[in-house]
């Protein structure tokens, strides 16, 4: 199937989700993730109509990236907004913060930091999303509950960065009805922290991925990241960039 045809169906199961939820599709807007694709399979889906795209991997960001710029210009299409959603360490800090409009994967003080510190540098305003850890498997990611006033906190005084929304994995299950309870929980977290004086810019909610995205968007999702179901399988060929001294995991968030 071709990138066009499989951005249609994705839309198609968008609407559908949506309207069982009562919700207009304008809503949820679809980040596409292109881990171990290639630059030209990005740019047949902006043609498509895709306007978000999604990295996990910031060395495979920065190879691919210039590759899709060009590529884009050459046949006249606009640049699409550029997530990172991926687990990060400080030290890959700098170079997302020059890649990326949107981190969705902050869940700590330390990393929040770093990325204020480089987005200044780069004369930039960062938007983030902090991540919830929603599964209890380290491997994933997201700060604990209890403590994600804090770090909201933290986040929401650093002069260049803007917490846009909340992010969540659950935990891997064959049947997609079993993460309802995850999604429903980070959505019950962010109207609650929304309300707060430094949660007001709180209005996204990332969360589904190509297995649960039409159970998150029942659940209020407004972004959903997906790969697979749009570009299809991974070729195994494809080989990571090294991401050297990494003891953090960055495989939780993968799609």
């Amino acid at each position: 199937m071709r990138i066009a045809e499989r951005y249609e169906a994705v839309q198609t199961r968008i609407a559908q989700a949506a309207t069982r939820a009562g919700r207009s599709p304008t809503e949820i807007t679809l980040v596409g993730i292109a881990k171990h694709h290639p630059a030209e399979q990005v740019v047949e889906a902006v043609a498509a109509g895709l306007t978000h795209v999604g990295e996990n991997f910031a060395q495979e960001a920065r190879e691919r990236l210039p590759r899709v710029q060009a590529l884009l210009a050459e046949r006249g299409l606009a640049l699409p907004r550029w997530h990172f959603v991926g687990r990060l360490q400080r030290n890959k800090a700098r170079l997302v913060a020059g890649l990326a409009d949107c981190v969705e994967s902050v869940d700590r003080e330390s990393l929040a930091v770093a990325l204020d510190r480089h987005a200044a540098a780069a004369d930039r305003i960062l938007e983030v999303c902090l991540q919830v850890d929603l599964s209890g498997e380290p491997q994933k990611g997201g700060v604990a509950v209890e403590q994600l006033p804090e770090l909201l906190r933290a986040v929401a005084a650093l002069p260049q960065l803007r917490p846009v929304g909340l992010m969540g994995v659950p935990a891997a299950h064959p049947d997609p009805e079993q993460a309802r309870p995850a999604f429903a929980r980070l959505r019950a977290l962010r109207e609650r922290l929304s309300s707060t004086p430094e949660g007001h810019t709180l209005q996204a909610l990332s969360m589904g991925m190509s297995a649960d995205f039409e159970v998150a968007i029942e659940e209020g999702a407004s972004w959903i990241r997906v790969g697979t179901a749009l570009f299809g399988a991974r070729e195994s060929t494809t080989k990571l960039p090294a991401e050297p001294s990494d003891t953090r995991s960055t495989q939780g968030n993968k799609e």
